[in-house]
């Protein structure tokens, strides 16, 4: 039986897992939502510490398998000439990036931010594209306002709703490598975080509005970005930053994914026919043992890896800057300079 017959017959007899994987992503951050709206109606917050263990479990235990599949999903069968430069590009980018941090940490880590708001907003975009729909985005400044809403909600909607806490993390961030806040978020951070809130509404609105306009009024499409999208400023809003970013990429960013995944092997699925589970299982290691030199390498050129602090919130600082460090070239060599393909690609 061919590998089409075989994928139709479990589709008839298990559905489409690719849906189910989308359905639960927004399953778990509205149960999320509504649970933390309701904490907080009682009087409680959880205490920061738990909030420090959440985070960690997400981004170490259940997002960091991600990202090296994302990379193996992308290079495998592309040949030794494509994956060394790959490769090589990618370290040089984690390098530079290194560099930034130790010479000039507020540009970096504002660089790093930058970052996770086009990992979360680009990443999301081309989910849209294989499974959720965007007829309603019809130019490329409407898709590049749709990224930035979505990959702002990660990093924008938390500093607003959760100011003090945000910015006291980003002050342990930067300490790891001896900086300290400057500028208007230094010297006037509830009015900078204020009118960095008003644009970001003003985006949503536009988003929203220009989809509505283009798209040939209240589509399917549109009504199920308009869905995410708020749902997506709700969650920030309501779950405690920590958690809520800790919690944002296992269970929204790396689950849909892994949808976009299936529905690209199943349109294609010669692409993963011809790897042995000894090549698979090797590049996972080797990934996996570049990865943990990176964050050695870090630990040693980093005047204060733990932040100056106790070891949870430094822990949680560290960790944050390393993820951040490997973030940039997963963005921009994974996806952006790899033309023909990327980790994000849709057929």
């Amino acid at each position: 039986m061919s590998t089409r017959a075989v994928s139709r017959a479990r589709r008839r007899l298990f559905g489409e897992p690719e849906r189910t994987a989308i359905d639960a992503s927004r399953a778990a951050l509205l149960v999320l939502t509504v649970a933390f709206a309701g904490v907080y109606a009682t009087g409680t917050e959880p205490s920061l510490r738990t909030q420090m263990l959440v985070y960690l479990v997400g981004m170490v235990a259940l997002n960091l398998p991600h990202g090296g599949y994302e990379h193996f999903s992308n290079l495998r069968r592309r040949g030794l000439p494509f994956g060394a430069r790959y490769v090589g590009l990618y370290l040089a980018f984690v390098v530079g990036f290194v560099g930034v941090f130790v010479v000039a940490p507020m540009p970096a880590l504002a660089l790093a931010f930058g970052t996770a708001v086009a990992k979360g907003g680009n990443g999301d975009l081309h989910v849209m594209d294989a499974l959720v729909g965007t007829d309603h985005l019809v130019s490329r400044p409407q898709r590049a306002l749709a990224a930035l809403v979505r990959g702002g909600a990660v990093m924008i909607v938390p500093a607003v709703a959760w100011t003090e806490t945000f910015y006291g993390f980003t002050g342990y961030m930067l300490n790891v490598f001896d900086g300290s806040l400057v500028g208007p978020a230094a010297s006037s951070p509830e009015a900078f975080t204020t009118a960095l809130g008003a644009a970001y509404g003003l985006g949503v609105l536009l988003h929203l509005g220009g989809g509505l306009a283009t798209g040939g009024g209240v589509t399917r499409s549109w009504v199920l970005d308009a869905a995410e999208t708020l749902l997506l400023v709700g969650y920030f809003v309501f779950v405690p930053v920590v958690i809520a970013i800790g919690l944002y990429f296992p269970l929204w960013y790396s689950l849909r994914q892994s949808a976009r995944s299936m529905v690209v092997e199943e349109a294609r699925p010669s692409r993963t026919e011809g790897v042995s589970v000894v090549m698979a299982w090797g590049v996972l290691v080797v990934g996996a043992l570049v990865t943990a030199s990176v964050a050695s390498a870090l630990w040693l050129v980093a005047p204060n890896p733990l932040a100056g602090g106790s070891l949870l919130p430094g822990a949680v600082a560290f960790y944050t800057i390393f993820v951040c460090i490997i973030a940039l070239p997963h963005v921009v060599v994974g996806e952006w300079l790899d033309f023909g393909r990327g980790i994000w690609y849709v057929p």
